[in-house]
């Protein structure tokens, strides 16, 4: 038994609020809550900025400052512009193709973004889905076994007695004594479990350290919406969050080659500029005419010659990352085909042991009632049916193990096919 476990329960059994909630008000909680999904919902505010950065360069821009300066001799310029007193200038692109071509990249990778919150989202939703289940089961089997131990407390009485009028031999008293030990501490490590999955399960709602959520008693088992292993195949390719975030990729990379290939088609920008002049850098010297107040408005054309290397290089890159994508999306379809194909067998499998639990269980049940009867009329010992009786309670267990396996097989089918998160919220 780890130290982690021992410190766990007791952080849970000393601090902290237990709060009993369905598997629908966690992951409530979970959305709204959980650190991952807050750093998630940042990642789009700053993939939302980058759709703005982008734009910058189509809105008009202006800049004023001073060019105030002496002037000895003719008014040499000073940063491209002639000596003012006060200068400015406003500038604007009206067709530039590469960067309005970026523009639609930003608004892609920010469907990127929104795609990958929505992949964690789901994933998280596995988890506490897990969690979840994993503490129901621990908390019905650690019912189970803590009523086991008291029916092997009584059988432990019941053998000290037959041991002491001589019916029984001592080694039953110390068998008796051992199953009692067994039960005590079966019942101890699974509280421990327990205490570390609703921990968890706290934890990934976005509650305190300290925090416990309990699952409510009354959950049914998850049931996935497709009826057939070719439905399935088909709703998890379509339904699938990895490939949509792919294809986004591939459109993102498809829009930045096309944007630096447009790098050879002409620029136009619009430019503005005022500029307030001073006698004092001699304009009347060295020209005919001297105004005060200046200013001209115009377009700017930008006809490239020659191809920019790197230009060429970068559109050859998002080719090369086109392709790779691609590839990539292939693949993802084949793995989820295949994995796909094994979770539905898997729930098939799972829940057949289920049922065989269930049966088992059954014919044990029925076996110690009719032990029962039969020990009414003196045909069966007091032994035999306490040994029944301790068959049985192991069933039971058997059936808590076979239906968590199967629902943990129904989830990851559920994740597989896209329908996890809807299926859990209804």
């Amino acid at each position: 038994m780890s130290s982690r476990l021992v410190f766990l329960f007791t952080c849970g059994l000393l601090s902290g609020e237990t709060r009993t909630m369905t598997l629908a008000q966690v992951l409530h909680a979970v959305g709204e809550q959980n650190p991952d999904l807050v750093l998630a919902r940042l990642d789009e505010k700053k993939a939302a900025e980058g759709i703005k950065a982008a734009h910058d360069p189509f809105r008009p821009k202006l800049f004023a400052g001073s060019g105030l300066a002496y002037s000895s001799g003719f008014p040499l310029s000073i940063e491209g512009s002639a000596p003012s007193i006060l200068e400015s200038r406003a500038i604007a692109s009206v067709f530039n193709r590469p960067l309005r071509l970026m523009i639609d990249k930003a608004k892609q990778d920010e469907k990127t973004v929104r795609i990958g919150t929505e992949m964690k989202r789901d994933e998280l939703a596995y988890r506490t889905a897990a969690l979840y289940l994993e503490a129901g089961r621990l908390a019905a089997a650690a019912r189970s076994v803590r009523s086991q131990t008291e029916n092997l407390e009584q059988v432990e009485k019941s053998v000290q007695a037959r041991v002491a009028e001589g019916r029984e031999l001592p080694i039953e008293t110390r068998r008796a004594a051992l199953r009692v030990a067994q039960s005590r501490q079966r019942a101890l490590q699974l509280d421990l479990a327990r205490v570390e999955a609703e921990t968890q399960l706290a934890l990934i709602a976005g509650l305190s350290a300290g925090d416990r959520i309990q699952p409510a008693e009354s959950e049914a088992a998850v049931r996935p919406a497709v009826d057939s292993e070719e439905a399935a195949v088909a709703a998890a390719i379509n339904g699938s969050i990895e490939i949509r975030r792919l294809e986004s990729m591939l459109t993102a990379a498809a829009i930045e080659s096309r944007s630096h290939a447009a790098a050879a088609l002409p620029r136009v920008d619009l430019v503005a500029q005022y500029g307030l002049f001073a006698r004092f850098n001699n304009y009347d010297k060295f020209f005919n005419r001297f105004q005060r107040h200046n200013g001209q408005f115009g377009v700017s054309f930008q006809v490239p010659l020659f191809p920019s290397t790197a230009a060429k290089a970068q559109r050859a890159a998002a080719d090369v990352e086109t392709t790779r994508l691609r590839s990539q999306i292939n693949m993802e379809r084949a793995r989820i085909a295949v994995r796909t194909r094994k979770a539905w067998s898997e729930v098939k499998a799972f829940e057949s042991n289920a049922e065989v639990a269930r049966l088992d269980l059954d014919v044990a049940r029925e076996q110690t009632g009719l032990l029962l009867a039969l020990q009414q009329e003196g045909r069966v010992t007091q032994k035999q049916l306490e040994e029944s009786r301790y068959i049985e309670n192991e069933k039971w267990m058997a059936l808590f193990d076979a239906r968590y396996a199967a629902d943990r097989a129904r989830l990851d089918l559920l994740r597989e096919t896209g329908t996890l998160l809807a299926t859990l919220r209804n």
